[in-house]
């Protein structure tokens, strides 16, 4: 069985100029990561293996209550993204089509667990696509993450359950100093 190839016209903004016809291969993968999870890391991790580069990009978001401020975040997102030589971590505020404009990135990941995920993800990405060049490209979550979200590892660490095995050791650290007041 050969390998898969996808057919872009030239014009296809997919196909900017790099001195040949070789696509960038740069991706985002947005979100609030509050916190970040086992199951964000494993999407950061499978995109790492598909693109060049990947830029996590953390978002200020004004409307949404926070248990960690955006600077923590994106330093948790990048503490455990080390492994990964190709990813940086980075935060943004606004839309993230203009983030992507003002980075060069055409391309967004996004994790998927449920058919829930996908109906409000399939809008979005039509919407970027109609207000910016860039493509969605969906990751389906691994099976052992499909029920994993960063509201539910909050609420269940605020109400004392053990999250342990659902956020990497380093994140788990800090949010049990966060939920015990710290």
């Amino acid at each position: 069985m050969g390998t898969p190839t996808c057919i872009l016209p030239a014009s296809s903004p997919l196909w900017p100029v790099m001195g040949n016809d070789r696509p960038v291969t740069t991706a985002v993968c947005p979100g609030s990561y509050d916190p970040v999870t086992n199951g964000h890391l494993d999407v950061f991790a499978r995109a790492a293996a598909t693109f060049e580069r990947v830029i996590v990009a953390v978002l200020v978001n004004q409307s949404k209550r926070s248990l960690f401020t955006v600077a923590e975040r994106a330093a948790m997102v990048a503490q455990v993204c080390r492994p990964y030589p190709n990813v940086e971590v980075d935060t943004f505020e606004g839309l993230l089509v203009d983030y992507c404009r003002t980075r060069g990135v055409r391309t967004i990941v996004k994790g998927l667990r449920a058919v829930t995920d996908f109906d409000y993800e399939l809008q979005m990405a039509q919407m970027n696509s109609r207000l910016a060049e860039v493509e969605t490209f969906f990751v389906a979550t691994s099976p052992q993450f499909s029920f994993l979200s960063s509201s539910i590892v909050k609420e269940a660490a605020t109400l004392g359950a053990d999250v342990s095995g659902l956020v990497p050791d380093s994140v788990l650290t800090h949010l049990r100093a966060r939920v015990r007041g710290g």
